[in-house]
């Protein structure tokens, strides 16, 4: 059997990152279940030969154009250009520019991305929020300098609920486990030690977490996870890396995350 015809793309051109048309094209796609649709976006079109190069991508793959253009005098351009050359291209955004400006007796100001300008700090949380939960539990250390934090720590020490706490402060929190049988990454010494934060907490409160931990997943609470000798070994490690990278100790032991979040959120205004 021959494989069915790929469908043609849709071309988002705005002059923002194409977010809101994005989302209105998603939404529709949703609409059709059983056809994969090739999107791309084409961000920052500012300029007239942007544009030009948009209809002349289309054009040539077939695609149709959906756009969010704010600026009257391209958006004016893309359609002529895209008339000119038989490209399909709906636009999104000038019908309902034009009907306000009729209704609201005033011009639009035309600024590309004027919305995500007044709205920063919040995509800047769902931005950390994202990155908390793609770099938990060690994952792609290589973004690591990216971090305006890492949370180091052995298990149980509240690392996940600390990053994701911060991240919704706005703070771009990864954080990474310290196990006996794991080397610790070289990655993690090569960064600007303060803004590397270890965590560490009273063995006996540790350990009522860690028994807890066992009975909740079936495993033996004489497993080394809950054993004090295994533990007290972890823990020593744990003060053994924070020495050597020279790294922040806070100690969680009967603390809310709000606490603890304060003391780190601190201690990094004092390093900056």
């Amino acid at each position: 059997m021959s494989e069915a015809p790929r469908p043609p793309s849709l071309i988002i051109v705005s002059g923002g990152v194409g977010t809101s048309a994005e989302q209105v094209v998603n939404t529709v796609l949703a609409q059709f279940p059983d056809v994969q649709v090739p999107v791309i976006i084409l961000p920052s079109v500012r300029r007239p030969a942007q544009i030009e190069d948009a209809v002349r991508q289309a054009r040539a793959s077939g695609a149709t154009i959906v756009h969010t253009l704010v600026d009257g005098e391209l958006r004016q351009q893309l359609i002529e250009t895209a008339a000119r050359h038989d490209v399909p291209a709906l636009d999104l955004m000038g019908p309902l520019l034009d009907r306000l400006t009729v209704v609201l007796g005033q011009a639009p100001l035309g600024r590309p991305g004027y919305y995500r300008q007044l709205h920063k700090s919040y995509f800047e949380r769902v931005a950390a929020i994202e990155y908390a939960m793609a770099h938990d539990d060690g994952l792609r250390r290589e973004d690591w300098p990216d971090a305006d934090v890492v949370l180091i720590g052995v298990s149980r020490t509240g690392k996940t609920p600390l990053s994701i706490y911060l991240s919704v402060l706005g703070w771009k929190a990864a954080n990474m486990p310290i196990v006996p049988q794991i080397p610790i990454p070289p990655e993690l010494y090569r960064l600007d030690r303060r803004r590397v934060i270890g965590l560490t907490i009273d063995i006996d409160r540790l350990l009522g977490f860690r028994r807890q931990r066992t009975r909740l997943m079936g495993i033996s609470t004489e497993s080394d996870y809950a054993r004090p000798a295994e533990v007290g070994r972890e823990l020593a490690l744990a003060r053994q890396v924070y020495q050597r990278g020279g790294f922040h100790v806070v100690d969680v032991t009967d603390k809310p995350v709000e606490a603890s979040a304060d003391e780190i959120i601190k201690r990094l205004g004092q390093s900056s």
